[in-house]
């Protein structure tokens, strides 16, 4: 078997000293190394195949460079994937990486995974939820420099990473509004998950704001049910202008409403989804409220960091803007 490349090896290569070695792939070259000097080291890194020692780097300077992650469904949902690979990606850029443990929506083994990964010197914690929920991190969580994903704390004394739903709920009405419809009707997703208040609340808000009655009928999440609440209302005395659906599959069951009941999509009905699933929304040309799951991962992250730097982060909730897409589905009504 080959000898494994030492740090020595690079030096001897480069024609500098092994600390001018460590200081230069430990980013700690400025104003010491010379530029030319520091190219050479990268090079003759290049060359050889040199990767530090990361465990003898840990022991120098008491850190593992890893952060540990327990999620409720993330990794085995259909949702929610993008939060962890902003995550990862940002905590890479600062050489870290993650270590999840998924609990596949298990609340009784937070704790044990709390212990597994403080066993193994992670040099933070990050809860992340697949949707936006209430989670109190219990102590041992807390003890530790932490962060919350797609999740809140309900006594505020943690940082959590969301997205601004209410916002979402208001901008969807918004590109009704905009476009003339006065008879709109909302599809809502069921009432006991926290984005359907926070978006409830942003919706009743806009049409406040324009006068315009507020209509809505629980509906849930699923195609089936979009189709089926879809056609009912779609072929009603009352029939309204403009839908706004709980998510995007949601929309999909509308739109299929509309086809086989004859209506056009959308000189005859504006329909607006939600969550822009890529899998969904780009497709039927949907015009819909994103969740910027990446972003939100990229900034739990960012925080976390911070708060391992010393920082001390101020408790509540963060709060990442959700973009607002626009395409074919919207347009001024017809009557």
């Amino acid at each position: 078997m080959a000898r494994k490349v030492t740090s020595q090896d690079v030096a001897r290569e480069a024609g500098v000293s092994r600390s001018a070695v460590s200081l230069v792939l430990n980013g700690r070259a400025e104003g010491a190394i010379s530029t030319a000097n520091q190219q050479a080291v990268r090079e003759a890194a290049e060359r050889l195949g040199y990767r530090p020692n990361r465990i003898a780097q840990s022991l120098r300077d008491q850190t593992s460079h890893t952060l540990g992650v327990i999620t409720d469904s993330v990794i085995s949902g259909a949702y929610g994937g993008p939060m962890l690979a902003g995550a990862s990606v940002r905590a890479a850029e600062s050489d870290y990486v993650l270590l999840v443990m998924g609990s596949d929506g298990r609340t009784d083994r937070s704790g044990e995974f709390i212990d597994a990964l403080l066993a193994r010197q992670v040099d933070g914690l990050l809860y992340a939820a697949e949707g936006m929920k209430a989670w109190t991190p219990p102590a041992p969580f807390r003890r530790e420099p932490h962060i919350l994903l797609n999740a809140f704390d309900p006594d505020g004394a943690s940082t959590g990473v969301v997205c601004d739903e209410e916002e979402g709920g208001y901008q969807a009405v918004r590109m009704l509004l905009e476009a003339g419809h006065c008879e709109i009707l909302a599809l809502t997703g069921t009432l006991e998950v926290e984005a359907t208040r926070r978006r409830d609340a942003g919706r009743e808000r806009a049409l406040g704001e324009a006068g315009v009655p507020a209509r809505a009928l629980v509906c849930g999440w699923e195609i089936d049910r979009g189709l089926e609440v879809g056609a009912r209302v779609l072929d009603s005395p009352d029939r309204p202008t403009g839908v706004l659906c709980a998510n995007d599959r949601v929309a999909a069951g509308v739109l299929l409403a509309a086809a086989r009941l004859g209506l056009r999509v959308p000189e005859d009905l504006s329909v607006v989804g939600y969550d822009d699933d890529p899998n969904v929304a780009p497709q039927l040309g949907l015009s819909t409220i994103g969740i910027p799951h990446w972003q939100m991962g990229e900034r739990a992250v960012d925080l976390l960091l911070e708060a391992l730097g010393e920082t001390r982060l101020p408790g509540g909730e963060v709060v990442v803007p959700t973009p607002v897409l626009r395409r074919g589905s919207v347009a001024p009504p017809s009557r």
